[in-house]
């Protein structure tokens, strides 16, 4: 008695999803069990402490150098040269 291939590929894919509908049921009951089982329990607050105020914004001390080295990184990732880049702006984010 020889099997057709049709009868094989459905027999296959049919183990195969049968077997992850099983996979999903046992999920769907193991976090049942584990939600019964497990008891909330209440959120550790953390001790109170000082504020401490934000540091002061800082400045660019030679913002010459920061363009030309901003304008070297650009040029180098976008792999031009450093002349054909103009910046008109720098912003802090």
């Amino acid at each position: 008695m020889e099997l057709s291939n049709t009868f094989v590929i459905l027999m296959g894919l049919g183990t195969v999803f049968i077997g992850l509908i099983c996979i999903i049921a046992i999920c769907y009951v193991m976090s049942y069990v584990v939600q019964k089982i497990t008891k909330p329990t209440a959120p550790v607050s953390a001790p109170v402490t000082e504020v401490t105020p934000a540091p002061a914004k800082s400045t660019i001390t030679n913002r010459q150098e920061f363009i030309a080295a901003v304008s070297a990184v650009i040029a180098e990732e976008l792999g031009t040269d450093v002349s054909a880049i103009r910046i008109l702006s720098v912003k802090e984010l």
